[in-house]
């Protein structure tokens, strides 16, 4: 009841700590409901499925599961046969998906998911979708097209597949997307089996749900016999594993950008809520030595603290989920503009995105409260007549110590973002700028007072007591102005790193790039997911790279993989590439980057047993061992090896060099130099860096606003005596908001500074790994439009605050 009591009694102190995990839970809470909404969901192609029959998995070069090992021709047939009769069956679909794209007035259709928009006509009976016209197609030159595509039946249609373009007769339309060849045409095209559909009996088919009077249970038990260990059953939303390449990759995207969404929430709530947490416990250190003075031990001030933060952490986390949930549609439509959101996505509340939210909440305010408890628990009895500021002068030795280990980590994590590979090293410039943060919060109260009297020095000689004034609450109290500085630091660093990191990489990537394509003609696809055989043939010089998924065998189950036993702990799926480059296109050989043979336990000479995506294997003898190169590959075969196992694979962007002339005749292709390739390829994630890079300083910098307002409110609110004694001594009220002013701005100007300070380091090293990445120069770029508006923003913000609460509390006083 004493702690209920104290948040009733005291609430504008803890005003500001609400608020701080009010976003904080707000944001996290958003940011999961998404990404539960935007889980892998059964594709509509697969609604009239009882359950499908899929491929073992196989680990990659880390020992993650990725793909599955298709079957060959003779491993599936037996067990088509076998799951054809199983009770419940109706029949047993062979579903093969591979690239299909109509073309019309020699442009290719859009069609996001055109590289799997090919299937035999077994697979349309999967959803199913219904002949609306014409027949099913029988010859080799037939297909049945959607009837969204607005093609009548007999027409001739000319389709874009992995040979090239190809006229088709139009023999029926269906109400669903796809293009749908004949049996023959389509095993041509992937003679691999991936997934084997298991249809329920005519006339049992009720919708998504379910199945009446059949046991789709049942069905799977007896479908797990017939495969034994050759593969897997999955059934209901287990089906949701089979998904279009496209929405895999969108959802990949989203799902990044709201991590990084809500890692960077996290963050930032738990540093404000803990800085002003500390801020409004010691301005209340009065107030402790009274409770002591009375007889209360330091653990139930301790309790009380953390009980009254825990309340307030419950309070705030009440009202961020609402806000979360109300939000959440707000951001669905931002990832759908940003072109990252899954097709179909519906927002859907589950209950434990909102419980983990709250139970972060809670968790950062109880963690900042006892953090804070500590220090005032020790507080003696005699400081009930001392003013609260003495608190606040000096720093502990445990502070030194963990300020500069944290320093020292900071260090450390901004060196290695220049030697990190590229992957990682724009998160570790976040995780170093993160630790400087945290390090120049730890460290403000040992120089905010030499900064201060350094920066009020010049304004001194003028008389005014204002800059004296302001310089001795800067001296005397530092830990206050180290804990109004704290968010200040968040908010520019971030907008800072953030921005540099873009303008940086907007610099040294399309350099980099431009530099290792240098006097070639690039030819890359234009509308079209990937280059054909007939633009590869129109192209015959230069780099034409075909790149598979290849399964790379254990040495001595190549006997096992033959008999299609091979289990996914006896393989590594890996990118194979095909090349007619005659260094590396030798038959019966294999060219592979150090780093892959040593994960693969390869040495030149060896042989290696290779399955591809037809399901048979090939044995391999390693030609060479070469230092790494992502131009060349780090698993290389013959373009002709990969063309035989996988009729399905398109071909990357070809580079012809400078000597031989490229060709753009093919319709759906484009040519580029090797300036214009290199932005055109930058652009393609530009969009998307931007905007991540935009929010997330938004989500920064807005947070950090709020606790700037809310921090300076509470100091306002606390000097209340201050004021008082200086509107005795004579000050008028415009004298009084002018010091509140001064001072407000001082903060936020060694805030700032700070902020600056601690993303140099990352940046600077980010710079050098990117000159290194890129064999270019590479210099340090900051965004001065940026890093203006949010000490701007952060200043007005602060000032406003103060001068509001300042002005409210000379108002009271004067009454």
């Amino acid at each position: 009841m004493l702690i209920l009591a104290n948040v009733r009694e005291r609430w504008s102190g803890f005003l500001g700590a609400f608020v701080a995990v009010l976003v904080g839970v707000a944001l996290i809470s958003t940011t999961l409901v998404i990404y539960d909404s935007a889980r892998p969901r059964v594709q509509p192609r697969y609604d009239g499925t009882a359950a499908l029959a899929l491929p073992h998995k196989a680990a990659d070069a880390d020992g993650s599961p990725e793909d599955r090992m298709p079957w060959s021709k003779a491993e599936a047939e037996p067990l088509v046969a076998g799951l054809d009769k199983v009770p419940g069956v109706a029949d047993a679909v062979v579903d093969r998906s591979f690239y299909a794209q109509a073309f019309e007035g020699g442009k290719p259709v859009t069609d996001e998911g055109a590289l799997e928009s090919g299937h035999g006509w077994s697979s349309a009976r999967m959803a199913p979708y219904k002949l609306l016209s014409g027949r099913a197609p029988s010859a080799t030159n037939e297909v049945v097209v959607d009837r969204a595509l607005d093609v009548a039946a007999g027409s001739r249609l000319t389709v874009n597949l992995t040979e090239g373009r190809e006229q088709f007769t139009v023999v029926g339309t269906v109400d669903g997307p796809g293009y749908y060849f004949s049996e023959a045409f389509a095993e041509r095209q992937q003679p691999g089996v991936a997934a084997i559909a298991l249809i329920a009996d005519e006339g049992t088919y009720e919708g998504y749900a379910g199945y009446a009077g059949v046991d789709t249970g049942a069905i799977v038990a007896a479908a797990k016999k017939v495969l034994g260990d050759s593969g897997d059953v999955v059934s209901g939303d287990g089906r949701s594993e089979l998904q279009p390449q496209y929405i895999e990759h969108k959802r990949f995207l989203g799902v990044q950008l709201i991590s990084a969404m809500a890692v960077l929430g996290l963050f930032t709530t738990v540093f404000v809520v803990a800085s002003m947490l500390i801020l409004a416990t010691g301005m209340r250190r009065r107030e402790i030595g009274l409770l002591r003075t009375i007889g209360a031990a330091p653990q139930q001030v301790k309790r009380m603290i953390i009980g009254e933060a825990a309340v307030v952490g419950l309070l705030g986390s009440m009202a961020g989920c609402v806000a979360g949930v109300v939000a959440a549609p707000v951001l669905r439509s931002l990832l759908d503009n940003l072109d990252v959101a899954p097709p179909g996505m519906e927002v859907t509340v589950a209950a434990w995105p909102l419980l983990t939210a709250s139970v972060i909440g809670v968790g950062v305010s109880v963690i900042g409260a006892w953090t804070a408890g500590r220090k005032a628990a020790r507080v003696a009895p005699i400081e009930a007549l001392l003013d609260s500021r003495s608190a606040n002068q000096g720093m502990g030795r445990g502070r030194w110590i963990a300020g500069l280990a944290v320093l020292g980590a900071g260090v450390l994590l901004a060196i290695g973002t220049a030697t990190f590979s590229a992957d990682n090293r724009i998160n570790m410039a976040i995780f170093a700028t993160m630790t400087l943060i945290v390090a120049a919060a730890l460290l403000t109260p040992a120089f905010i007072g030499p900064v201060g009297r350094f920066l009020t020095a010049p304004f001194q000689r003028g008389g005014s007591a204002g800059p004296v004034l302001i310089r001795a609450e800067l001296v005397a109290n530092p830990r206050r102005a180290a804990s109004l500085v704290a968010p200040v630091i968040a908010a520019v660093g971030f907008a800072v790193l953030l921005s540099g990191m873009v303008e940086t990489m907007r610099v040294a990537y399309p350099a980099g790039e431009a530099l290792k394509v240098s006097g070639q003609t690039i030819v890359t696809p234009d509308g079209t997911p990937g280059n054909t055989d007939e633009v590869v043939a129109a192209n015959p010089v230069g780099k034409a790279a075909l790149p598979t998924r290849a399964f790379v065998l254990k040495a001595g189950s190549a006997a096992k993989a033959d008999k299609g036993t091979a289990q996914a702990e006896n393989t590594t799926v890996l990118d194979v590439l095909g090349s007619r480059d005659p260094r590396w296109s030798k038959p019966g050989e294999a060219v592979l980057g150090e780093r892959t043979a040593k994960k693969l336990g390869l040495a030149k000479g060896e042989e290696v047993p290779v399955r591809f995506a037809d399901g048979t294997a090939v044995t391999l003898r390693v030609g060479s061992v070469l230092p790494d190169d992502p131009a060349r590959g780090d698993f290389v075969v013959s373009r002709d090896l990969v063309r035989a196992h996988d009729p399905a694979a398109l071909t990357d962007d070809i580079f012809v060099p400078g000597d031989a002339k490229a060709s753009g005749a093919v319709p759906g292709t484009a040519l580029h130099d090797a300036a214009e390739y290199a932005l055109a390829d930058y652009r393609t994630d530009a969009k998307l860096t931007d905007s991540l890079a935009m929010m997330l300083i938004v989500i920064a910098v807005g947070y950090s606003v709020i606790a700037v307002a809310n921090s300076m409110a509470m100091a306002a609110h606390g000097r209340r005596r201050d004021f008082g004694v200086m509107k005795s001594a004579g000050g008028t009220v415009g004298q009084l908001l002018l010091v509140s002013v001064g001072e407000t701005s001082l903060v936020i100007v060694i805030g700032a500074a700070l902020g600056i300070l601690v993303t140099l380091p990352p940046l600077a090293g980010m710079a050098s790994g990117l000159s290194q990445a890129t064999s270019s120069d590479v210099s340090l770029h900051l965004s001065t439009g940026t890093l203006t508006t949010a000490v701007l923003g952060t200043l007005v913000a602060a000032v406003l605050a103060g001068l509001t609460v300042t002005a409210r509390t000379l108002r009271r006083r004067a009454a």
